[in-house]
């Protein structure tokens, strides 16, 4: 089924204390007290944000890697630099048309989408053959084309979500993975928002 919705992302976990635990990293790493002192004895965020935008700004990214950051993400057709769980083709049979995602550059044009939108029909129709025949999901999903919509829990550390942030907000890359960076940064900054210089 044509699907020309943008990726759905929600942020669904994320350590409570996280400016706490990069701070006690990044004390740990210039001071002779102990790390659970320094985590027991600092509340104050100013103070905290200060070392850390310090830290980080010198490149010292390895304070930012103790923090790993969960969403859960439908209606996408690609995946990249996470540790992720996704939906099987191999175990989870598409009945009927399977939703599909159509670039907004074909989208755009009436005439292309409309071979777009055939194309997959007409695959959709050799996967159905396949299933019935008795051919396994397994074996039946290589007809299954990059287009077929997929959900996935991915998960990455906050280093990785930085440096993704850097690398695919750009506007030479892919749209579809853009968008879904953008979301996902979108939904950790209204838990997290002094993250906003880095994402």
């Amino acid at each position: 089924m044509e699907n020309n919705n943008k990726p759905v992302v929600h942020l669904i976990s994320k350590p409570d204390n996280m400016l706490k635990t990069i701070y006690t990293a990044a004390r740990t790493c210039y001071s002779a007290d102990t790390p659970f002192n320094i985590y027991e004895s600092t509340d104050d965020e100013e103070k905290m944000l200060k070392l850390i935008e310090r830290v980080i700004g010198s490149g010292h990214y390895s304070v930012i890697e103790h923090i790993q950051v969960t969403f859960a993400i439908s209606n996408v057709s690609r995946h990249r630099h996470m540790s992720f769980s996704q939906k099987s083709q191999r175990y989870v049979k598409e009945k009927g048309q399977f939703d599909y995602i159509i670039p907004p550059t074909i989208a755009r044009d009436e005439t292309l989408k409309a071979k777009f939108i055939e194309f997959m029909g007409e695959i959709s129709q050799k996967y159905l053959e396949f299933t019935e025949a008795g051919i396994p999901a397994e074996d039946a999903r290589a007809v299954l084309p990059n287009a077929a919509a997929s959900s996935i829990v991915a998960s990455l550390n906050l280093r990785e979500m930085i440096h993704l942030a850097n690398l695919r907000l750009c506007t030479r890359a892919q749209y579809e993975i853009r968008t879904m960076i953008k979301m996902m940064c979108e939904e950790l900054l209204k838990e997290e928002p002094w993250l906003t210089p880095y994402l």
